[in-house]
């Protein structure tokens, strides 16, 4: 019998062979041929050319960031592999390991340190950036970065970080983006060209595994398209009929033979799993409609697991939650959660406690859990693909009200369907219901133009930490490289184009409107302004506030044009009315003109604009000082949060001095913590000193807010105190089910507010020396049971 050969293994092999190609040598470690995509992208990494890969979910794009991590090995180089997420980052780690050896392969993710010089790095994309602005040893000997999920710097909140990556890193190091198929991939490859010089831009459209679209009405699964493009007339017929047993009143229903129809999710999984369809993720827009669904599935008694498998499960489940105290596991759920995962079904969400996720993902991974209800994080590359992808609904909430998903975010969802290597086609699943139609699904899945846009603004830290290294001028200038500056310049040259049409065709129409007997452009500037004063009175006249004195003014003013014209040489031309239509067209044509040219002065230098405001407010406040940064400035350069200048501020006026450890923390969650609840209700205060201190905390807040305001900006965000109780309970040694008693908080929303913490009481720590102790004290009380427990350890 011939021995495994581990993939550390094979690596090693392919290392030692002298090869002309690193790129063949590396295919050979792999049991599956490559695609065209694929050899393309790993030749040009091999060249030395930045490369950006743009390519579907599930096509294998990531094959392509493991090949620079390989490339780099051969060269002797460092290579930084970098997520959007921790739990990608894990992933990866974990992935790496396997393939390069345990000693090759560190990671970082702020709370996380192992094996931090090793040759290859995988880290989160602001582990990257902080290493830039700290000008980090670390950095030394960097051959390549990989981004991964690099269209993530279209979010709305971390978005900048991609960016600020790309501008700032060496010039030396080599940079591979993997990115979901945009439309704009071209536009974007461009931009990366003129940042980080040659990058080879490689598209594909094609997806591996075939997907194929459903409908399913009633309890019946129909092709959503009948041919490319075209919806299947079937579809229409059943959506007419199911439409026209929803207008029948409930209860007359069953007398008109028209019973309710629409399965429940339990039924559906049925369907599903007697057609060969699992297994399946049901994609649900809320964490209490995915726990809702599992607690449906186990009261219909769905079973999807044999006894084999059901004994596996729970040797797995009690291998993930084996460092969790006994006391805590009643609090979480656990007895329903590995109920369920017996019986082959599972809820995945943020508000999940990170060991059951990584159960949940690895045993779905392996085909023991056969029915996963998720929110849409599970889309956001974490290797969780299923045969068929259900959606229930086609909106989704935003945080602020119910929205249309996009077609780029559709495309992401039923993305997971297809596991290749293991599947000849994927299913995308959509359920109707008088809200969710075939021509909507339709529109959504035939749509291929998913552009990606920009987010980048600069921040109080980012500010401070450009001119620290470059200096006020040159920081501004690197600001103006953008990609934000880029789409915007790219669209003031359309603008600019339309303005010059637009003043072209002015001229041409104001001669055609000349007048022999005087200057008719004025004759008709003074009709338009009668016009436009006369609707004006017309508009007020039924107003009780236009009084007699503002209406004398105005009747006054229209007689003196009205005069005026008149009088005006112009006036008397037998032609006046055919001068007249040409001089409006072209009256017209300039006030276009003049609102595009307002748009031009929007997007010129508009991010060097904002920092000019940033560092307005920084000057004004002493934090700098022209071109240097000032002693506070250096405290600034070293926190990172969102609310980044209130807490600066919050510790260069002392506030928090006379704090204990856990007063401490209990005070600066404030500044991480956002409440899921809209409900505005008075936070209960674990102490008078975290009272007194939120309450100057909240003035300095609104002191800062009329500063940004007077300076034209806004960039912090209101302090919430939905967290200081809880934080404050939890460091003082409180059990998890008194800490999160009487709170709408799941285990999963409290450990990861408690990591973020953490992480905030560790910026802190670097940026105060008086502080330090404090806050080092605080972490070691946090530390502990379900937030000291890492997937990591296993």
């Amino acid at each position: 019998m011939v021995p495994m050969t581990t993939p550390a293994e094979k690596f090693a092999a392919a290392k030692s062979r002298k090869s002309h190609s690193v790129t063949s040598d590396f295919i050979a470690t792999f049991d599956f041929p490559f695609d065209e995509f694929q050899i393309q992208a790993c030749q040009a990494v091999e060249d030395g050319k930045g490369v950006l890969v743009a390519a579907p979910t599930g096509a294998g794009k990531t094959v392509v960031g493991e090949f620079a991590a390989y490339s780099a090995l051969a060269k002797g180089k460092k290579c930084f592999y970098t997520t959007p997420i921790k739990a990608l980052s894990n992933q990866k780690f974990a992935e790496f390991a396997e393939k390069f050896g345990e000693d090759k392969v560190g990671l970082l993710t702020g709370d996380t340190n192992v094996n931090s010089e090793a040759d290859i790095l995988v880290m989160t994309t602001e582990v990257l950036r902080n290493m830039l602005y700290a000008n980090s040893s670390t950095l030394t000997n960097l051959g390549c970065v990989v981004m991964d999920e690099v269209h993530y710097l279209a979010d709305k909140f971390r978005g900048a970080v991609w960016e600020e990556v790309l501008i700032h890193l060496m010039e030396s190091v080599q940079v591979i983006s993997l990115s979901a198929t945009v439309s704009n991939a071209e536009e974007f490859g461009e931009w990366l060209g003129e940042v980080r010089g040659s990058t080879q831009i490689i598209v594909s459209e094609h997806r591996p595994i075939p997907l194929y679209q459903h409908v399913l009405i009633g309890n019946r699964m129909v092709d959503l398209f009948s041919q490319p493009g075209k919806v299947n007339p079937e579809i229409l017929a059943l959506e007419r009929e199911a439409m026209r047993k929803v207008r029948i009143p409930r209860h007359r229903r069953e007398q008109w033979g028209a019973q309710e129809s629409r399965l429940s999710r339990a039924e559906i999984i049925e369907k599903l799993q007697r057609e060969n369809m699992l297994p399946a993720i049901t994609f649900i827009f809320s964490r209490l409609g995915c726990d809702s669904a599992v607690k449906q599935c186990l009261l219909s008694n769905l079973k999807l697991t044999s006894a084999e498998e059901r004994l596996e499960i729970v040797e797995t489940a009690k291998r993930y939650t084996a460092n969790l105290a006994e006391e805590d596991l009643e609090v979480l759920g656990y007895r329903d959660w590995i109920t369920a995962l017996e019986r082959g079904i599972a809820a995945h969400h943020a508000g999940l406690l990170p060991s059951f996720k990584g159960a949940v993902e690895d045993l779905f991974q392996r085909g023991l859990v056969k029915a996963v209800f998720a929110t849409e994080t599970l889309a956001l590359g974490i290797n969780m693909p299923a045969r068929t992808v259900v959606l229930e609904k086609l909106t989704k909430w935003n945080g602020e009200s119910h929205v249309p998903i996009t077609p780029g975010e559709y495309t992401q969802l039923t993305g997971r369907a297809g596991r290749r290597g293991i599947d000849i086609e994927g299913n995308a699943v959509v359920q109707w219901s008088p809200t969710v139609d075939s021509a909507t699904a339709a529109g959504l899945a035939s749509t291929r133009t998913y552009p990606l846009r920009s987010s980048f603004t600069p921040t109080y830290n980012m500010a401070i930490n450009l001119i620290a290294r470059f200096g006020r001028v040159r920081a501004r200038g690197s600001l103006e490289s953008s990609f934000a500056q880029f789409q915007a310049d790219r669209a003031v040259v359309g603008l600019v184009k339309q303005i010059k049409k637009n003043d072209s065709a002015a001229v041409e129409l104001l001669e055609s409107a000349s007048c022999h007997l005087g200057d008719f452009a004025e004759y008709a500037r003074i009709r338009s302004e009668i016009k436009e004063l006369e609707k004006l009175l017309s508009k007020r006249d039924g107003r009780k506030t236009f009084d007699n004195r503002q209406r004398a003014h105005m009747e006054s003013e229209l007689e003196g044009l009205r005069k005026s014209l008149r009088l005006h040489p112009a006036h008397t031309c037998n032609d006046r009315e055919a001068h007249a239509r040409f001089a409006e067209r072209a009256m017209r044509l300039q006030r276009e003109s003049d609102g595009l040219r307002d748009r031009v002065d929007n997007r010129t230098a508009v991010i060097a604009r904002t920092f000019d405001r940033i560092c307005d407010v920084l000057t004004h406040l002493g934090y700098i000082e022209e071109e240097r940064p000032l002693e506070q400035g250096k405290i600034l350069s070293k926190i990172y949060a969102e609310s980044d200048l209130l807490l600066t501020e919050t510790i260069r006026t002392g506030i928090l001095d006379d704090l204990s450890a856990a007063e401490l923390l209990s005070v600066v969650s404030a500044m991480i913590f956002t409440s899921r609840s809209s409900e505005v209700l008075a936070p209960k205060m674990p102490h008078q000193n975290v009272a007194n201190a939120l309450a100057e905390i909240t003035h300095l807040w609104a002191k800062l807010e009329e500063i940004e305001e007077r300076f034209g900006v806004k960039t912090q965000k209101e302090p919430d105190f939905g967290f200081a109780y809880v934080s404050y309970r939890w460091a003082q040694g409180n059990t998890l089910s008194n800490v999160l008693k009487g709170s709408d908080m799941s285990v999963g929303d409290f450990v990861r507010s408690t990591k973020q913490l953490m992480d905030l009481l560790m910026q802190i720590a670097g940026a105060s020396t008086k502080l330090k102790a404090k806050c080092l004290e605080g972490i070691r009380k946090l530390d502990r049971g379900v937030v000291s427990y890492l997937l990591e350890d296993l």
